[in-house]
């Protein structure tokens, strides 16, 4: 895991899009952002270039077009940034941020029970 890039929140979007579907032209990714994100061609070119550069990306040439593909898997992003957040933020206490976040939210009864559940899950491995 040591080999992710630090990718920054506006590039998450453009990673979203490519892990969701790939390969992606830089078109078809314009089209495929979020409607509240109205970036203009060159913007998601250069964000384009910043991940290819990070090699969170890579390309092939298709004709006149490129075509972009991942070269880091979605969870390993999610997992190093969440490793990096709960450093960052939490000093590395978990326990200290799920205590902030549950005591902040609401929370319907399946997603307590399914929280409940990995608690306990936790608790058995730990005998």
């Amino acid at each position: 895991m040591n080999n992710i890039p630090k990718i920054s929140e506006a590039e998450w979007e453009i990673m979203k899009v490519i892990w969701r579907d790939h390969p992606a032209t830089a078109e078809q990714i314009i089209e495929r952002l979020p409607a509240d994100i109205e970036w203009t061609e060159q913007t998601v070119r250069t964000f384009l270039n910043r991940l290819l550069k990070k090699k969170a990306i890579s390309y092939e040439k298709s004709g006149r077009s490129y075509r972009y593909f991942p070269l880091v898997q979605e969870d390993e992003c999610k997992r190093a940034e969440s490793e990096s957040f709960l450093k960052r933020v939490f000093n590395g206490a978990v326990g200290t941020m799920m205590t902030n976040f549950l005591e902040d939210v609401q929370l319907s009864n399946e997603e307590i029970d399914k929280l409940q559940k990995i608690l306990t899950e936790k608790q058995k491995k730990k005998q």
